[in-house]
């Protein structure tokens, strides 16, 4: 494989750590909360993880342990308690550490949740191929994009409430190295540029899932814009590019202040915004290529389970989750574009790379291509890595 790092220890001077990702935790976190919703399930599920208040139903909803601030923050808290008094039902919060489609799959003959909040791009597919989510199309919709809807679940098993895009981070010292170049990014620059591979750290695609977003518009680039071989890349860039095991090992390892910091990360064009500095202390960019300029987007979204016994509540959760006192928290909590269109962003956002006139890259990749596709692609690269690291 690439260089592999271990998590470095913490710096005064390292960036916040956002922990916003849905599912970037890794896959081998994923295997012990399996195991643990699977047990949990055998002893009665919603009983077991539910102690509701007499005469009102429960909705199990699972989700990752950031959502709107994280498990436990005054913000999901005061959002859950007004959906619960308005609904007269009470709302099981149930933070998972690992990829959410997987918990959905292994609990199919035996479901605990009533919903799910942050399948994205890759596994909201991974999901609805399975059969794991009920359809169910949203009167809210009329206020989102339908690239989004496209992007996410086109047959609406998934209702998207956020989205960003794919970026890469990088330092005013790689900058200057680079006499601005970096802020025109494309993959051939570092292919052909051993200092540029040597510079950009990535989240593995076996253990992250912003890896594998990272993978995915790769190929989507190579094959829709170059219309050459993918693997090209990564048999040039293989032996410098720095790998590491997840989104916030990352992220933590990024400081631009810092002479041991990567030039360049995989991360999000909202980062700058997010940094608590302004200006901020970095800069992202997308991908370019002959004055055009692409990137992945990342959708986020909301489902209900196949199982439920509380479709009529569900189906309310989802409208609920588009509407204005919930889409409002998205930016500042999420960091990420709330999906209703009618939401404002706060100023700080100008600080983020602007998406308008982006090309998005998921439209090489639709979703009902990944579930069959990316376990190929995923081996296909582990192979590269291991040749150029026998």
């Amino acid at each position: 494989m690439g260089t592999v790092l271990s998590r470095p220890d913490a710096r005064p001077t390292d960036p916040p750590r956002l922990g916003r990702r849905p599912g970037s935790t890794g896959r081998i976190l994923a295997a012990i909360a399996i195991a643990v919703a699977v047990a949990i399930a055998g002893l009665g599920g919603y009983a077991y993880l539910a102690s509701h208040r007499s005469g009102e139903p429960t909705l199990v909803v699972y989700t990752y342990d950031s959502l709107l601030g994280g498990c436990g923050s005054s913000v999901l808290t005061n959002l859950t308690r007004s959906f619960e008094a308005s609904h007269s039902v009470h709302l099981e919060i149930d933070c998972e550490p690992g990829t959410l489609s997987s918990l959905l799959i292994a609990q199919k003959n035996a479901p605990v949740a009533d919903l799910v909040v942050g399948l994205d791009e890759i596994t909201a597919p991974q999901a609805e191929a399975a059969g794991v989510l009920v359809p169910y199309q949203s009167p809210e919709l009329a206020h989102v994009a339908p690239n989004l809807v496209g992007a996410i679940s086109p047959a609406h098993a998934v209702t998207p409430y956020e989205w960003g895009y794919l970026a890469i981070d990088y330092t005013p010292s790689f900058s200057t190295a680079t006499g601005g170049a970096v802020a025109n990014f494309s993959f051939p620059s570092v292919a052909a540029n051993a200092s540029w591979a040597r510079n950009l750290m990535i989240e593995d695609p076996a253990t992250d899932i912003v890896g594998e977003e990272f993978l995915l518009s790769q190929i989507a680039y190579y094959q829709s814009v170059l219309h050459g071989d993918w693997t090209s890349f990564w048999r040039a860039v293989d032996p410098y590019v720095l790998v590491n095991a997840s989104w916030s090992d990352v992220y933590g390892s990024f400081n631009p202040a810092g002479s041991r910091a990567p030039g360049m990360i995989v991360s999000f064009n909202t980062d700058p915004a997010a940094s608590g500095s302004v200006p901020p202390t970095f800069n992202a960019t997308l991908y370019h290529d002959h004055g055009t300029t692409y990137a992945w987007k990342t959708v986020y979204g909301v489902g209900i389970v196949q199982g439920s016994r509380h479709l009529a509540l569900d189906r309310e959760f989802v409208d609920w989750f588009l509407q204005g006192h919930v889409q409002g928290q998205i930016p500042t909590s999420e960091w990420e574009y709330p999906a209703n269109l009618t939401v404002g962003l706060p100023g700080v956002f100008s600080w983020a790379v602007d998406p308008a006139g982006v090309v998005a890259l998921n439209a090489a990749l639709p979703p009902s291509s990944i579930p069959g596709s990316l376990p190929g692609w995923l081996d296909e690269w582990q192979n590269l890595e291991n040749a150029a690291h026998p």
